[in-house]
């Protein structure tokens, strides 16, 4: 019976997705536009230039884990928290430059606010969860008492 839940939620997912005009398509679009200004942009481009040698891969895995967060596509698999806290020089600004590029990308690409939206919400929530398990994996959990507590 959860499965079946499950399944009828993803379905859903999906449908209403795809009637807002997310779909493959799109996130293929935005991948590609939003890389090509982060390849270019002074701040983040380097510690991209300094890890992705094989662009073609990356984007393909970005469409994928875009493809599974809008879509519930399933095709991502991987540790994104992982890969973050192996850049020791990750910190709240490259977060926020990283979102307002995305913010830009959207705004000139996205077909509609909706889409725009739902790119942008899901974007916070997965920047917030990275930033705070890189500020966990450097401070424990002190590290985040303090943060709330300011």
């Amino acid at each position: 019976m959860t499965s079946n839940h499950a399944e009828q939620a993803r379905a859903r997912k999906m449908a209403d997705a795809l009637a807002c005009g997310i779909d493959d398509a799109f996130i293929s679009q935005l991948v590609e536009s939003f890389y090509d200004t982060v390849r270019q942009d002074d701040t983040l481009g380097p510690i991209f230039a300094e890890r992705i040698g094989d662009w073609p891969h990356h984007l393909t895995r970005m469409k994928d884990f875009w493809a599974s967060i809008m879509l519930e596509s399933g095709r991502f698999s991987g540790n994104p928290m992982r890969k973050h806290i192996a850049i020791g020089e990750l910190d709240e600004a490259h977060f926020a430059r990283w979102q307002s590029l995305w913010d830009q990308t959207l705004a000139r690409i996205a077909p509609n606010a909706a889409v725009a939206d739902r790119f942008r919400e899901a974007a916070l929530r997965i920047g917030e969860s990275l930033l705070t398990g890189i500020k966990i994996d450097r401070g424990g959990l002190a590290a985040i008492s303090a943060r709330a507590a300011s």
